[in-house]
């Protein structure tokens, strides 16, 4: 017997049943999706009206993030290398997909090494080590050209709380090369501000480096960034120098050669003990900034740009 509307009459049909032709509808439209998804099965058990008891498999293939690689370059960091691990393992398992983590010690002199060990297990978490202090700008490079992800992260060891910020740059990664993890600009939280003096001689530095080296982000020393692979090994091949300015000349290296390079606020918590010295900086920095732009040059001499590349996304 039907009611007002055409609705027919009757007990409607069980919660777990109406739960079955939903699963069902969702593994028919998940199923069969192209390379990089995964699987997961599940197994619903439902009781009709007469009661009898009805179980369903199913599966559902869900699309699998790209393959992720942290390179976190480390000195004399017994005091926090398990936080740093830590967090940035926890980070991983909760994302999901493939990962690693690169650690690139430069050379520790302190217990480092031994404080890690627990975490290294030469797959997921592997150790470069500098027999001697390289500078980081080598470490980052050295990490960055062992690193094997579709993405890979630059990731100070100070930058465990800006990993909260990770999701934000790799939705920005699927249309630009190179995500620069920013201090400054919109949307941007940093919890433990630096001196003043320091943010000061900072800013004087960022505008001397572009003014060497041209239109950069704002903020081009930020130890955290995210590259496309492949973005990664052709520009990392071609930097040269050792020391912390090495931020500037991969950053002008890549946008010479056509990569898109953009920008994005993210949470910082800067570090109190921060080994950088302003004053002994300096003349290093002068000289390292003159090189850069030698080697941006000659780089771009030797291979001409050819206009914007055509984004490949991860």
């Amino acid at each position: 017997m039907a009611t007002g509307g055409g609705q027919p009459s009757g007990p409607p049909p069980a919660s777990g049943a109406r739960d079955v032709g939903r699963l069902e509808r969702a593994a028919h439209v998940t199923r069969g999706e192209g390379d990089g998804a995964f699987a997961g099965e599940r197994r619903v058990h439902t009781q009709d009206p007469a009661g009898t008891v009805r179980s369903l498999s199913y599966t559902l293939r869900m699309q699998q993030p790209p393959s992720l690689s942290i390179v976190i370059p480390v000195l004399n960091e017994e005091d926090e290398i398990a936080v740093i691990l830590g967090g940035a393992i926890a980070h991983l398992e909760e994302r999901g997909g493939d990962w690693e983590i690169v650690i690139v010690d430069n050379a520790s002199t302190d217990r480092t090494l031994e404080r890690a060990a627990p975490y290294i297990d030469g797959r997921r978490v592997r150790l470069l080590r500098n027999e001697v202090n390289q500078g980081k700008g080598f470490s980052i490079r050295r990490g960055m050209l062992d690193a094997s992800g579709d993405l890979r992260l630059m990731c100070d060891a100070d930058c465990v709380a800006s990993l909260r910020s990770l999701p934000a740059m790799e939705r920005m990664a699927s249309d630009a090369h190179v995500v620069v993890g920013s201090r400054s600009s919109a949307g941007a939280h940093v919890t433990r501000q630096q001196p003043v003096r320091r943010r000061i001689v900072g800013a004087g530095f960022i505008a001397l480096t572009r003014a060497v080296l041209g239109t950069l982000p704002r903020d081009i020393y930020c130890g955290f960034k995210l590259w496309q692979g492949d973005c990664a090994q052709a520009v990392f091949g071609k930097v040269q120098l050792d020391g912390w300015v090495f931020d500037a000349e991969a950053l002008a290296i890549a946008q010479r050669m056509g990569y898109s390079v953009t920008e994005i606020g993210i949470e910082w918590n800067n570090r109190p003990d921060s080994r950088l010295s302003i004053r002994h900086s300096l003349l290093p920095v002068l000289g390292e900034l003159t090189k850069a732009r030698r080697n941006v040059r000659q780089t771009m001499a030797a291979a001409p740009v050819e206009g914007e590349r055509t984004h490949s996304a991860s």
